[in-house]
């Protein structure tokens, strides 16, 4: 905790004026005489949402003492939307007030340069503390603690209740829902995310058949109406009929049995999961951290752990879990599991041979092959975000929660912040928008010709038709590469890049270019796999694999060649291969490919 000589508080101003106050305005001078804990988050952080929820017992402990105050401090343009704000403090019961601050006024008064962050105010209106990051709880009761009797001494500690007001509730079926699955008998159980429950709707996706779970927030077992959940998200079918549950802010993944009704917590401790926690072992000792989304793939309940930005796997044959992919750093790098970057991974979906992630901080679709590897299929990084169809190397999306692989192969993206289902090829390689005017969709699901997205802020399901080409299985079109037959030795294998027209090959930081080469299966190579930086590379095949995969990434980058541009535009090139190879005698020993770059425009 950075405690600090007293600074007096700046104001309290955003331009989006206040929520959960039931429309009256704050100020400083209106809170006077008690402890005020500024809380500036944004509503897609991980992390602020853990500062919320570690919050939360301080708030109860302390009301007639304490006021916190959330300054919500957009990243992305959909959380400066004055209506994102307010669905935002709904969905995660927020329960104080709320100055909405799209145009960061007050962020910057207080000179804050990350999420979340914690200021805390005595009660004569100095500022005494400032906290980074999460994790501060304990901190701050100690400080509140002080303040409590420091200024109950100096008369100066004024007791009451918060200005809070709680907004109406929702009508409806659903409040916030997050996820769906269709259930073998065609209902969809959806997980009532702000309610805390599950909810099994009839085949019109609206009549409640059951719900799942006390509707309080809270972490036990038991029959469908004791057990207690807190915001679940994910939910996976596994082969016996029961549905694995990602009950996120439990930080654990539950069981329900669709015949009995009972519910189970299969890992996870309940508790957060900390730096110097184990990443693998028995599931029920090993915290997790924020599972929000769960799916079945390679025979095991893969997780995407939103909150260490990782994947980790549950493997129901000997009840353990351990870490799949991810570092746990933030951002874009694909690679080897181990050597991979996440940012938050949300959403999941399952075939043969990928493991599909929506990625929403990076606002990225990215994949797993079965031997591990990450890769990228539409994004570049933490602050590129947008709505741009095309070519997956130009395409944008904005903070997408979800993913749904369709029969034809390609994937539907629950685009979240840009209200809209999209549609990426991987045989084209091009970025579609299948619909719009989806409030913040959250998670998808195939039923016949139709797909059926959750419309998380509309506390609805919606049923969409998908388009003809999508809803074709796969082999009414396939396209497959002819086998490459190679020496069964050595190859020399080599990427030519020319830069664009009007550019030069970007060297100011290092190298320019990547190749990465790997192969399935693994052992189709003794040597040559890896990635370096040169855009040639010698590989070694094992002879005791006749046929397989090989798997060639290349990237190249280029700049503006001309000295009167102060700056020049930089561009990535990016082009990825699979070609299926045949160890043959006599065949050639050199294999090239062309990454091609488009003209400067």
């Amino acid at each position: 905790m950075v405690k600090r000589a007293r600074v007096r508080a700046p104001e309290l101003v955003g331009r989006g004026g206040w929520v959960n106050t039931g429309g009256r305005e704050l100020s400083l001078a209106a809170l006077r005489g008690r402890i005020v804990i500024v809380d500036f988050w944004t509503s897609g952080c991980i992390n602020c949402l853990h500062a919320l929820d570690e919050l939360r017992g301080l708030e109860e402990r302390h009301r007639d003492t304490v006021v916190i105050v959330g300054v919500h401090s957009p990243k992305f343009a959909h959380e400066a939307e004055h209506e994102a704000v307010v669905d935002a403090a709904g969905r995660y019961a927020v329960g104080h007030p709320v100055l909405d601050d799209p145009e960061l006024v007050t962020w910057k008064q207080y000179a804050v340069s990350a999420w979340p962050t914690l200021s805390v105010i005595d009660p004569e209106g100095y500022v005494v503390a400032q906290l980074v990051g999460e994790g501060h709880a304990r901190a701050i009761e100690e400080l509140v603690v002080e303040l409590e009797a420091e200024h109950t001494a100096k008369g100066t500690l004024r007791r009451g209740d918060a200005p809070y007001a709680a907004p109406e509730p929702e009508p409806a079926a659903l409040r916030f829902p997050g996820k769906v699955l269709r259930l073998p008998s065609g209902t969809f159980l959806v997980s009532d995310t702000a309610r805390h429950q599950l909810v099994e709707l009839a085949q019109d996706g609206e009549s409640v058949v059951r719900r799942v779970g006390s509707g309080q927030r809270g972490f036990a077992d038991g029959p469908a109406e004791d057990a207690l959940f807190a915001e679940p998200q994910g939910l996976a079918l596994l082969s016996d009929g029961s549905v694995v549950v990602a009950d996120t802010v439990n930080h654990a993944l539950r069981r329900y049995d669709t015949a009995t009704g009972e519910v189970t917590t299969l890992a996870g401790t309940g508790r957060q999961w900390r730096r110097d926690d184990p990443t693998s072992g028995p599931a029920r000792d090993v915290p997790l951290s924020s599972p929000w989304d769960v799916v079945w793939w390679n025979d095991r309940v893969w997780i995407a752990m939103a909150g260490v930005h990782q994947l980790w796997a549950y493997d129901p044959r000997d009840a353990s879990v351990t870490v799949t992919a991810g570092t746990g750093n933030e951002g874009l790098v694909d690679g080897p599991g181990s050597q991979a970057w996440f940012a938050q991974p949300s959403g999941l979906a399952a075939t043969e041979k990928r493991l599909w992630v929506a990625d929403p901080e990076t606002s990225a679709l990215r994949w797993v092959d079965p031997d591990g590897t990450v890769r990228t299929a539409v994004g570049t990084g933490l602050f590129d975000f947008g709505h741009r169809d095309g070519p997956a190397d130009q395409a944008l999306f904005q903070h997408p929660l979800g993913v749904t692989a369709l029969p034809d192969g390609s994937v539907a993206v629950s685009d979240t912040y840009n209200h809209a289902l999209r549609r990426y090829d991987p045989v084209t390689g091009e970025v579609s928008t299948l619909a719009t005017d989806l409030r913040e969709p959250s998670d998808a699901v195939l039923a016949a010709d139709h797909i059926v997205v959750v419309e998380s802020a509309r506390h609805r399901l919606t049923r969409l038709r998908l388009p003809s080409e999508a809803a074709r299985p796969a082999a009414a079109h396939r396209t497959r590469r002819a086998t490459t037959e190679v020496a069964p030795s050595t190859l020399h294998l080599e990427v030519a890049f020319t830069a664009p027209a009007g550019q030069k090959l970007d060297t100011r930081y290092g190298p320019s270019t990547r190749l990465e080469v790997s192969a399935t299966p693994p052992e189709l190579l003794r040597a040559g796999q890896g990635m370096g930086t040169d855009l040639s590379r010698l590989l070694e095949f094992n002879p005791a694999v006749p046929e397989g995969v090989l798997h060639v990434s290349a990237t190249a980058a280029s700049c503006d060649d001309d000295p009167d541009i102060p700056y020049p535009a930089c561009r990535i090139h990016q082009q990825d291969w699979q070609v299926p190879l045949r160890l043959t005698d006599g065949a050639a020993d050199r294999l090239l490919f062309t990454l091609t770059a488009p003209d400067a425009a």
